[in-house]
């Protein structure tokens, strides 16, 4: 017996003053409704109602369970009420993944530009370079550098993650810069590399050769799991990293870091917001999809170098 169906219908019977209203409002039919209390007095042991042709009053029995039982209604009833309301509220929590480098830098100035549109909102968020399973980590929204996800999921992409070939003014006036492939990967030069999160393995250079997507291995004299290790062993001379677009921005433009073999940068793969599919999502998730979907001008925007100078030549 399914007590919360049974005794809600009972609860309805109750309200209605008939067995014939409680199946209306239930939708069920009259017979169904009677049913349904009469598996609710076996149960029990008792008898609720007192019937006949022309009344139908409770009895004392009744009388105890209606008492005990339809403020818990009453107080589910609410609960419903307010959870059903909350979807037309631009106010509570999203929880959110994105990779690590992402979330710090680009991620998070959105979100304070969010806020100040509506301050009622919080954010929960998990940093991840690791694909994060929504569903199991009760997440609203992710971000995902790379493919697009797959199963059952909506996805978008916001834009694509340009790959620069980047390196220090003082790697470059003690070491040259590299002329092409050959030697980049040569004994001359010292690059960085990066790990994959999930593999641990050394991910080879992703680079544009006659446009086509080359994958090269590039030996590595510091090798790092996190991008944000990578970019400061590049800052301090260790190497020439490949290293996120977004990620080097103030840098080319501060000087900090040059720009090197242009023609090889790679945007082979792109970052992508994605969402359970989902009909009733509540509208604070909705207004936020909305908005980072229109912020991705401003989130990726396409990198124009200044002039390059000439680069000091190897000792």
């Amino acid at each position: 017996m399914d007590k919360a169906r049974v005794i809600t219908l009972f609860i309805g019977v109750v309200r209605a003053g008939s067995f014939s209203a409680a199946a209306a409002e239930a939708g069920l039919t009259p017979q169904a409704v009677s049913k349904a209390v009469r598996q609710l007095e076996e149960n029990l042991g008792v008898r609720l109602f007192h019937r006949t042709t022309r009344s139908l009053r409770l009895t004392d029995e009744g009388e105890r369970l209606y008492e005990l039982a339809n403020p818990g209604l009453r107080l589910l009833d609410e609960a419903l009420d307010q959870v059903r309301d909350s979807r037309q509220d631009l106010d509570g929590l999203i929880r959110v993944a994105a990779p690590t480098s992402f979330g710090s830098v680009k991620l998070v100035p959105l979100l304070r530009e969010f806020q100040e549109l509506h301050p009622a909102i919080r954010f929960d968020l998990l940093f991840d370079d690791r694909f994060t399973d929504l569903v199991e980590a009760k997440i609203d929204v992710g971000f995902r550098a790379g493919n697009p996800p797959e199963r059952n999921l909506v996805s978008r992409k916001l834009g694509d993650i340009e790959l620069l070939i980047c390196a220090a003014p003082r790697y470059l006036a003690r070491y040259g810069a590299p002329r092409d492939v050959a030697e980049l990967a040569g004994p001359g030069q010292r690059c960085t590399g990066f790990r994959h999160p999930n593999t641990g393995r050394l991910m080879p250079w992703e680079l544009n050769i006659d446009g086509a997507t080359v994958y090269q291995d590039v030996p590595a004299v510091a090798s790092f799991n996190t991008v944000e290790g990578e970019l400061e062993a590049v800052r301090a001379g260790v190497g020439i990293g490949q290293l996120i677009g977004y990620m080097v921005e103030p840098d080319l433009a501060s000087g900090a870091l040059v720009r090197l073999l242009p023609q090889l940068d790679s945007s082979e793969h792109g970052l992508f917001l994605y969402y359970p599919q989902r009909g009733q999502m509540p509208l604070r998730v909705r207004h936020f999809i909305d908005f980072i979907g229109a912020a991705g001008e401003r989130l990726f925007p396409a990198y124009r170098p200044r002039r390059p100078g000439p680069h000091p030549k190897r000792k």
